[in-house]
């Protein structure tokens, strides 16, 4: 990897790439003080992109990384700066803010520079520009219990090769221009038609490989003949988010990826995609597929367009009004085409079995985090009751726990990636013989970490780690108790604990 030698970053995006796991992987050098990275007035956007990092219990920040133990502890990170003063880290709180930009973490953070450690004490600000660098937020998305940012979502679009139906016959997507006809299916009427095309669009993403794989940016790969005979016709690739088409609805791929006709391509990590927008949104043919055109929800700015031509688009469209199908995602129409192909799939291969099932854990390993990222175990459980022991002065706690998504935990058809950790109900604290009521997590603006109203009255889910403001009751030197009513809990993936560790 090249080392970052006087980056200036204003008003764009810049990229580092590692495979963090070789012998030595350089972030940024930090021999010479000459090597860093300048955050311009335009502010900017820089991305850590890990190509296959396999380390845990990520609690330091890393400049550079000349270890094996260094390397480990590095995972993928994306940050903006808002082009507004001096980069800096803050941590205050639990709350790690880098040049405006927060992140709730339950640890204190390290800064590695050079080998020369900087911690982050709870109320202090470090300006890293008097240390001559600045910083990434480096953790994993959906583990660890950190909330960092996601990057943008990769739209629904065709990787590069796909083969669109025109009347003139099947034409690779990267020759598609401006003012060329394709092939449209008009599901009302059962008949073909053809639309001009009246944008194209082009753009490069990178997998980031920690995060859940629909959100990755993995492009799912689905097999020749996966659907039935003939479709598609050849390996078609996609992005998760690709709609196809059947029964008259388009149905994101991401809900029918079976792991063994449908899957993550987890062998390509970066990629160009492309996508057409025809001038109504319609239903299109790719690699003999039903498939979608480019409905324009918001993310065209994220695309370059193509050719020679150059056309101003009006304006954002939804998928109520303008979508050339209705879109459904609901459980019962999505798992019986799911089914179907995963047992088309498992036919194809001589499987009789589907692909490997997650482990699967009841317990959600409940415990409570302070300001200063002491773990608290329940000294006492009793059913859905659990009761901590709190030191004076403890103002707010996190509740942390194992969290899991629907979509993983039951499967893709069911359109719920939301991580839930536990349905927290009645909440009280008993210090010096006195009970208090504490409601937080049920009021309408709820603190950090906590799912919105789900219409279950009087309790509310954690997303495995929240914020729970406790006030002042135990100040003066007070110890209190407190107790939580847990009502649901799990089940949740082995594998993918959202469980904080000690450090």
């Amino acid at each position: 990897m090249t080392d970052a030698v006087s980056t200036n970053v204003s008003g764009g995006e810049t990229y580092y790439f590692g495979a963090f796991g070789s012998t030595s992987t350089t972030i940024i050098s930090t021999t010479e003080h000459n090597n860093y990275i300048t955050i311009g007035d335009g502010g900017g956007k820089i991305r850590w992109l890990n190509t296959g990092n396999t380390g845990s219990g990520v609690y330091t920040y890393y400049i550079s990384a000349t270890t094996k133990s260094q390397q480990d502890s590095l995972s993928i990170g994306y940050f903006v700066f808002p082009g507004i003063g001096t980069p800096s880290v803050n941590y205050k709180g639990g709350v790690t803010t880098i040049s405006g930009y927060s992140s709730q973490y339950q640890f204190g953070i390290t800064l590695v520079l050079n080998w020369n450690y900087f911690n982050l004490v709870d109320g202090t600000s470090t300006d890293l520009s008097s240390l001559g660098y600045t910083i990434a937020d480096i953790g994993r998305y959906g583990q660890e219990q950190w909330d960092i940012p996601q990057h943008e979502t990769t739209p629904a679009c065709f990787l590069s090769g796909s083969m669109i139906r025109t009347p003139k016959g099947d034409m690779v997507v990267e020759n598609i221009k401006i003012g060329d006809e394709v092939v449209t299916f008009d599901w009302k009427s059962n008949k073909e038609a053809t639309q001009p095309v009246v944008w194209v669009g082009k753009s490069h993403t990178f997998v980031y490989a920690n995060m859940p794989d629909d959100a990755a940016g993995y492009p799912v790969r689905i097999l020749k003949d996966a659907i039935t005979d003939g479709v598609p016709y050849k390996d078609m690739l996609i992005t998760a988010e690709h709609c196809l088409f059947f029964k008259d609805s388009f149905v994101p791929v991401r809900m029918l990826v079976n792991g063994v006709s449908i899957f993550y391509d987890k062998s390509i990590t970066s990629y160009d995609y492309y996508h057409v927008e025809t001038e109504q949104h319609s239903v299109i043919m790719a690699d003999g597929m039903l498939t979608e055109s480019y409905l324009d929800t918001g993310n065209r700015s994220s695309f370059r367009q193509e050719g020679k031509i150059v056309t101003l688009r009006g304006a954002v469209k939804s998928w109520e009004g303008d979508a050339g199908a209705p879109l459904n995602v609901a459980r019962s129409f999505v798992e019986p085409l799911y089914r179907a192909l995963e047992w088309r799939g498992n036919s194809a291969s001589c499987s009789h079995s589907s692909a490997a099932q997650p482990e699967l854990t009841t317990d959600p390993d409940l415990h409570l985090v302070t300001e200063t990222g002491a773990i608290i175990r329940p000294m006492r459980q009793n059913a859905q009751n659990y009761n901590f022991m709190l030191p004076p002065e403890t103002k707010s706690v996190r509740i942390v726990s194992r969290a899991s998504r629907p979509s993983d935990v039951i499967g893709p058809f069911v359109d719920d990636r939301r991580f839930m950790g536990v349905a927290v109900g009645e909440i009280n604290l008993q210090c010096a013989k006195q009970h208090h009521a504490i409601t937080p997590h049920l009021q309408t603006e709820k603190p950090a970490g906590w799912q919105a109203d789900m219409g279950w009255d009087g309790v509310a889910w954690t997303t495995g780690n929240a914020e729970l403001p406790l006030g002042d009751y135990l100040s003066n030197g007070k110890m209190g108790i407190l107790s939580l009513t847990v009502r649901a809990a799990g089940p949740y993936i082995v594998d993918n604990q959202k469980t904080a560790k000690s450090a």
